[in-house]
């Protein structure tokens, strides 16, 4: 009984450990950040549609989403241009704030951006409970 045990934990651990290491800021959090004008480089990988309909001053539009392919990935080059030339932190916007974050989380830590700067705005736009603080368009 205690190998399957010590099993399940070491499998669950092994699951959760990828998750774990994702680093996500809160909205209540961000909402500080952009009220305080931190020095940060948004990368938002909305849809470009997306994006014109609603977004946070001074994103990034990549148009990368879903951050699947080789072309998606390449689309987030010039983010991580400006996040090399930069020291503040770096914050993927995403649609919800899941499983194609996380891709451009990878990419972006793939191109050298030290993983300490990169985070996730948690719940994406789309969960993002502050709408008034949003660049609206059409």
């Amino acid at each position: 009984m205690k190998k399957y045990v010590s099993f399940m934990l070491v499998f669950l651990f092994g699951i959760a450990a990828p998750a774990l290491a994702e680093n996500y800021v809160k909205p209540v959090v961000f909402k500080q950040w952009l009220q305080s004008h931190k020095s940060m480089i948004l990368v938002d990988i909305q849809p470009s549609e997306d994006f014109l309909e609603q977004h946070f001053k001074g994103s990034i539009m990549t148009d990368a989403y879903p951050v699947k392919t080789v072309e998606d990935r390449k689309r987030l080059d010039p983010a991580v241009k400006k996040a090399k030339a930069s020291k503040g932190d770096v914050v993927i916007v995403c649609p919800r704030g899941k499983t194609s974050a996380n891709d451009a989380y990878d990419y972006l830590k793939s191109q050298g951006i030290p993983e300490s700067r990169l985070l996730i705005l948690e719940g994406g736009i789309d969960g993002w409970p502050y709408k008034e603080m949003l660049v609206k368009g059409r």
